[in-house]
């Protein structure tokens, strides 16, 4: 007995078909699986110039995120940038000195758009300036901020960077334009509201 006359006794219908079916199955999988290994290499390597939003998106976790922003910022030729321990960071995941030699304090938070960043990210991080020397503080989301994140950021001083100036900075980045770049993460914070109790 042949090899086509045995998959026929198990196979209703022409076997060819089926051994057509299988060798596309076999390449689709293939072909996930390589992507796979692609964004893993992409994520273990954390190159600036190869991350997209969409790799961000998909990283596992937020530390990640941070050791993705010291590449980032240290490719920005930013000065004295150091990741800081994953636990016991006092609120800051980064420290670097901008252009100017300002001490600056960085909490990351990798969010989805539709899970919004609230008051406690400012806090933590307004809280970790005294303990790292840092003058600024800034907090930096793959997401958007509440409102009363953002009130509280003006009121403190604290620089909120979201998806959009993310990905400004991720284009300017790869247009090797550093200085939009730093211009962006470096900005003023927002003006304060009026105060609440007067």
């Amino acid at each position: 007995m042949t090899f086509l006359e045995n998959v026929n006794e198990f196979l209703p219908g022409d076997p060819i078909i089926w051994i057509i079916c299988a060798v596309i199955l076999l390449l689709i999988l293939i072909g996930l699986r390589l992507n796979v290994l692609r964004r893993r290499r992409i994520r273990r390597q954390l190159d600036p110039r190869r991350i997209t939003m969409q790799d961000i998106d998909s990283m596992l976790d937020g530390v990640d995120f941070e050791r993705y922003l010291y590449r980032l910022f240290t490719e920005l030729d930013y000065e004295n940038v150091y990741k800081t321990n994953t636990s016991g960071d006092f609120g800051a995941d980064l420290v670097f000195d901008d252009r100017y030699g300002v001490r600056t304090v960085l909490q990351a938070k990798r969010y989805s758009p539709s899970n919004p960043v609230g008051l406690s990210a400012v806090q933590e991080v307004y809280a970790s300036m005294r303990a790292y020397g840092a003058e600024r503080a800034i907090v930096l989301t793959s997401g958007r901020y509440t409102g009363a994140c953002r009130k509280l950021a003006a009121y403190n001083g604290v620089v909120l960077l979201d998806r959009d100036d993310l990905e400004e900075v991720i284009s300017a980045f790869k247009a090797r334009d550093l200085e939009t770049a730093m211009e962006i993460i470096e900005r003023e914070p927002e003006t304060a509201p009026p105060l609440l109790v007067t």
